[in-house]
C-alpha cells in the first residue's frame, strides 16, 4: 500500500509538471539554435538490410512483422492500427537500412520521409513526442545524421537541424518529469548521445553519465533484469547502452568502463529468460520481437547464462537442448507493472530450436477490446482457479491497468544438481484456501520434462475447480488417445503427453510469432476440483526413433 501511495502522489506531481511544460506559452522555448555540425559519435551495430531500402521506395513498410503498402504514399499519411509498427516508423530505426545506401537517389529517400515527418508530425503530439519515443529518435537521427544532411540544400540541413534541437529541448525538459522509469532512462541516454555528438563540455557529459547510473540503479535489478521484467524493455535498454558505450571508449575510455560490469549483467539476465529457439520468452509483454535484433544484442557481449539457476523471479532450466524459462509470478511495484503479466507457475519450453510449450504473448494490435485477457493467467501455461489469475489488474482508479500482487511474496528456488526448478504462489489462499507449488525437472539430457503441481491447503474452506494450461506451439498437430497425447511438432519431432490426478481436454488458443505472426494453436487443459486434488502430475518425452 505504502509504495502504490508514493507512486501516486508522485505520478501526480510530475504529471502536473510535465502539462504545464508543455503548455503552447512554454514549448515555443523548446527552439533553440539549430546546430548542423553534429559528430557522428554514435555507431551502429544493429543489422541492415538492403532489401529493406528496396521495398520502402517502392512503398512497402514492413515492421514489426507488419506489411503495409501505402501505394507510394509517405508512410506518414496513412492510417495503420497497428501499434508496434508505428512505433518502428515513428522511432526511426529504419534509417539504419539506409547506411550502406548506393546511390543519391536512396539517400534523397531518407531525407524526404524525414523531412515529411517534420511537416506532418514537428508540432508536440503527446504520444508522438512521448519521451522515450523521442529519446529513440533523437538516438537515431543522431546515429545518421550524415545520411540526412548529405546533399541537402541548405534550407534542408536546417530545417532537419531545427527539429532535432527542438526534440532535444523537449527531452531536457520532459525527461526529468517522466513518471515512467523507462522513458526517464531513455531520455536521460538520449542527452548522453547528444553531449557525445555535440560540443558538450567534460563536466556536462559526467553530470549526464551520473543521472544514467542514477536510474539504472534503482531500475536494474540484482540479477541485471530491468524492474518491469520484460524482455522488450531490457533489449530497448540495450541496444541505447551499448551504442553509447561503444561511443564512449573511443574517446573517454574511463567513462566506457563504468558501463562494463552493468552491461555484462544485463546480457546473462537477457539470456536466463532466452529459449533455444533465440526468443525470449513470452512473459509481461514481451511478444514479437526481430530475431536478428537480438541475436545482434547478444553479439556484442559473451556473458551467457548457461546453467540452472534463478534471476529477477525467473527460474531457468537447462539440460542437454532442453531449456525451461519458469514464472514465480513477482509483481514488481507499480511504476514498473502497466504491461505486466499475472503469470504465476507459467513457464516456455524449447528443445533445440523446437518451441513445445509456450506462452500467447501480448494482445496483437486490433484485439486492443482484449488487452487484458492476454495478460491473465488462462494466456499462459500456468494452473489457475475459477480462471483467474494469481495477481489481479486494476479496473478503474489511478492505478487501472497496474498488476497488482495479491497474498505473499512469490517464491522459487533452482536445484541444479537435480536440475530442477521449485516455484510457489500464495494468490489463492485467501479466496479458495490452497497455495499452488510447481516442481520442474528436466531429466535424460533433457528429454523428458516431469511436473508437479501441488495443492497445498492453508486452512478455511477449500473450493474452487483448478485448470492446469499447456499452449502448444504454433503448427503442432495433436493426436489424442486414451492414455496419452502424441504432439508433433512442424519440424517432424514428436513429443508424449501423459499426465495423472486430473481430467484432459484439448482446445483451441493462439500465439503471437515473430516469424508466422498471431496464429490458431491448441491447448492441453487438465482439469480438477481443488477439494478433490493434491497433486497433478504430467510428463513431456520426446520420442526417439
Amino acid at each position: 500500500m505504502a509504495n502504490s501511495m508514493r507512486f501516486l502522489a508522485r505520478t501526480t506531481l510530475l504529471g502536473v509538471a510535465d502539462y504545464a511544460v508543455t503548455m503552447p506559452i512554454i514549448r515555443w522555448t523548446w527552439t533553440g539554435p539549430a546546430s548542423d555540425e553534429w559528430v557522428g559519435a554514435l555507431g551502429e551495430f544493429r543489422p541492415t538490410d538492403r532489401e529493406t531500402v528496396l521495398e520502402m521506395m517502392q512503398g512497402r513498410y514492413l515492421f514489426s512483422s507488419k506489411l503495409v503498402d501505402t501505394n507510394g504514399a509517405s508512410p506518414f499519411a496513412v492510417q495503420v492500427e497497428h501499434g508496434d509498427w508505428l512505433d518502428d516508423l515513428q522511432a526511426f530505426a529504419w534509417l539504419r537500412h539506409f547506411r550502406d545506401a548506393r546511390s543519391e537517389e536512396e539517400r534523397r529517400f531518407a531525407r524526404a520521409l524525414t523531412l515529411d515527418w517534420i511537416g506532418r508530425e514537428g508540432a508536440f503530439d503527446r504520444d508522438i513526442w512521448a519521451p522515450s519515443l523521442c529519446a529513440r529518435r533523437v538516438l537515431n537521427w543522431l546515429r545518421h545524421f550524415n545520411i540526412l544532411v548529405e546533399g541537402a540544400s541548405m534550407e534542408q540541413t536546417a530545417t532537419i537541424a531545427r527539429s532535432l534541437s527542438t526534440q532535444i529541448q523537449s527531452l531536457r525538459l520532459r525527461g526529468v518529469l517522466a513518471s515512467e522509469p523507462v522513458d526517464a532512462l531513455l531520455a536521460a541516454i538520449a542527452m548522453v548521445g547528444v553531449a557525445l555528438c555535440g560540443e558538450s563540455s567534460e563536466t556536462e557529459l559526467n553530470a549526464r553519465l551520473r543521472r544514467v547510473h542514477r536510474l539504472l540503479e534503482r531500475q536494474i535489478d540484482d540479477d541485471g533484469l530491468h524492474r518491469s521484467r520484460c524482455a522488450k524493455v531490457q533489449v530497448q535498454i540495450l541496444v541505447e547502452l551499448i551504442t553509447v558505450k561503444q561511443a564512449l571508449r573511443r574517446n573517454q575510455e574511463q567513462y566506457a568502463n563504468e558501463f562494463t560490469e552493468l552491461l555484462e549483467s544485463m546480457h546473462r539476465a537477457l539470456d536466463a529468460i532466452s529459449l533455444g529457439t533465440g526468443e525470449p520468452a513470452y512473459f509481461n509483454g514481451t511478444g514479437q520481437m526481430a530475431h536478428d535484433l537480438v541475436v545482434a544484442v547478444q553479439a556484442q557481449n559473451p556473458a551467457r547464462a548457461r546453467a540452472t539457476g534463478v534471476a529477477g523471479g525467473y527460474g531457468r532450466l537447462i539440460s542437454g537442448r532442453s531449456i525451461v524459462v519458469a514464472d514465480s509470478g513477482l509483481v514488481s511495484p507499480p511504476e514498473y507493472s502497466r504491461n505486466a503479466h499475472a503469470s504465476a507457475l507459467a513457464f516456455e519450453f524449447s528443445h533445440g530450436r523446437d518451441l513445445v510449450v509456450c506462452n500467447c504473448g501480448p494482445a496483437p494490435t486490433g484485439m486492443e477490446n482484449n488487452r487484458h485477457l492476454f495478460r491473465h493467467g488462462i494466456a499462459h501455461s500456468a494452473p489457475t482457479i475459477n480462471a483467474l489469475s494469481a495477481a489481479s489488474i486494476a479496473v478503474s482508479g489511478p492505478l487501472a491497468g497496474r498488476l497488482m500482487p495479491i497474498g505473499a511474496p512469490a517464491a522459487i528456488e533452482a536445484d541444479e544438481a537435480d536440475q530442477s526448478l521449485t516455484l510457489v504462489t500464495h494468490g489463492y489462499e485467501d479466496r479458495f484456501g490452497v497455495a499452488i507449488k510447481r516442481n520442474l525437472t528436466l531429466l535424460a539430457e533433457g528429454k523428458t520434462l516431469v511436473g508437479q503441481d501441488t495443492l497445498m491447503r492453508t486452512g478455511g474452506r477449500v473450493s474452487g475447480a483448478c485448470a492446469i494450461r499447456f499452449h502448444l506451439a504454433h503448427q503442432t498437430e495433436v493426436v489424442e488417445g486414451e492414455d496419452l497425447i502424441r504432439l508433433k511438432l512442424s519440424s517432424g519431432a514428436i513429443w508424449t503427453f501423459l499426465w495423472e490426478g486430473a481430467e484432459m481436454r484439448v482446445e483451441d488458443s493462439v500465439r503471437q510469432s515473430a516469424y508466422f505472426g498471431f496464429h490458431r494453436t491448441r491447448q492441453i487443459v487438465l482439469d480438477a476440483l481443488v477439494a478433490d486434488a493434491e497433486e497433478i502430475s504430467w510428463i513431456f518425452t520426446l520420442e526417439e526413433s
